[in-house]
């Protein structure tokens, strides 16, 4: 315990709020965490780099070798995420013991960074175009049913089964402890009650982040009903994709018409939409075999719509879309390339907020953390880093009003790797 009389100083600041900031971290200490090494030269300035992923290879069943054609795939990671948080405080306030000055600044400091993260991180459900549902509807998550659903799809996309994670909002949270206390597992129902954590069911581990994002759809919807939502790919009686470059354009956008509209839409389709094609489906990543499951879309550029009649009237719109569908090579994502007339299905309803709960591999999402630099004239600055994760803080002397000035900066990126390894849990439309 420090003596009363003692200055608190930057180094026992800042190894205080480097703590509490990882114990606040929800998303953010689970998911993957290795490349802060991969930032060449100064890492304290943060920046870009590219990453590659593993390179994917054909199988031949013949005693004549063929080679593979070699794909290499990056993606960039931007670390260039600064945040802090700052407040001013008489002279005298540190003689306090840190126990103290943490309760009353340190701690709430650090959590609201904490949250920034994982706020961040959540938001990355827009990349993930699998979703999964309750047998209900969208409803909030309850059953073990849903669970499951999101664990077999993780399944099908070949995500190995160990590292899996499952972050709840605390609707679906609370919903879910309450159905698992029905189950023959005392010590699962014990910790889903007493500590906020549910424990690991269905082979992952079940988390409560209140920074689970609500997705806001677009406004084309007009529910059928087969209560989904029917709009039509352009019927030009061709192939809409050709070609398997991975990465190209001509493999990551379709040409949509008819949306049912009722008067005039600033965004038909909205950033994080997602919808499945009749007759084409996913496969698995390993064996390129059908999965029985329609391939479900996630739509990456807001589409803006015109008047009811540019849309309805056989007026089209170029909707961009992943993943890449490639229904042929190492990297195929599809058994076949939709026709054109094909019917296009969109589950949510129209213009409605859908809570975007996710189950994970670690690997889905990467966070990095770069330490910052102490700024030259400052006496009081220290910056610690401990297990990848860095926080700095800062002091300085306002002499106009007699109070010392204090933050505490972090610099980091998040990205979705592989967005295969994620899939979305719709909750309740609002």
């Amino acid at each position: 315990m420090a003596d009363p009389n003692t200055l608190i100083n930057a180094t026992m600041i800042a190894r205080e709020a480097l703590r509490l900031l990882k114990n606040n971290l929800v998303m953010g200490s689970r998911v993957y965490r290795g490349y802060e090494e991969e930032f060449p030269g100064n890492p304290k300035k943060g920046g870009t780099v590219q990453i590659r992923k593993p390179v994917r290879f054909t199988v031949t069943k013949s005693r004549v070798r063929t080679s593979s054609v070699i794909t290499e795939q990056y993606i960039t990671m931007n670390v260039t995420t600064q945040a802090h948080v700052s407040w001013a405080f008489d002279s005298n306030e540190l003689t306090m013991k840190i126990e103290d000055y943490s309760e009353r600044y340190i701690r709430p400091a650090a959590a609201k960074l904490a949250n920034t993260v994982d706020g961040d991180l959540t938001a990355l459900y827009a990349d993930v175009w699998n979703t999964v549902w309750e047998s209900s509807g969208f409803v909030t998550p309850h059953t073990f049913m849903v669970l499951a659903k999101s664990m077999q799809r993780l399944d099908e996309e070949g995500v190995p089964p160990e590292d899996r994670v499952v972050v709840f909002n605390p609707a679906a949270h609370w919903a879910m402890a309450n159905a698992l206390t029905a189950l023959y597992q005392p010590e699962v129902a014990k910790a889903a009650i007493r500590k906020g954590y549910v424990g690991t069911i269905a082979g992952a581990e079940i988390y409560m982040d209140q920074n689970i994002k609500s997705h806001n759809t677009g406004k084309n919807h007009d529910t059928g009903s087969t209560n989904s939502d029917v709009i039509l790919v352009a019927s030009t009686g061709a192939a809409l994709v050709t070609g398997i470059v991975v990465g190209g354009t001509g493999n990551q956008k379709i040409e949509l018409y008819n949306f049912r509209t009722t008067a005039n839409i600033a965004t038909l389709l909205a950033i994080g939409d997602w919808f499945e094609i009749a007759n084409v489906y996913a496969v698995n990543p390993m064996s390129g075999e059908s999965t029985g499951v329609r391939r479900q879309f996630v739509v990456t550029a807001d589409v803006s719509g015109g008047s009811k009649t540019e849309v309805t009237t056989g007026g089209s719109v170029t909707v961009y879309i992943q993943p890449d569908m490639i229904n042929t090579g190492p990297y195929k994502t599809i058994t076949t390339v939709p026709a054109g007339a094909s019917i296009a299905y969109f589950y949510e309803t129209n213009d409605k907020n859908i809570p975007q709960n996710l189950a994970f591999h670690k690997n889905a999402f990467a966070l990095v953390f770069v330490p910052l630099q102490k700024p030259d004239g400052v006496a009081f600055a220290e910056t610690i880093t401990d297990e990848g994760y860095s926080i700095r803080v800062v002091k300085d002397y306002d002499i106009d009003n007699d109070l010392e000035v204090i933050r505490l900066d972090i610099l980091y990126g998040v990205k979705t790797i592989y967005p295969e390894l994620a899939v979305r849990i719709a909750g309740a439309e609002a």
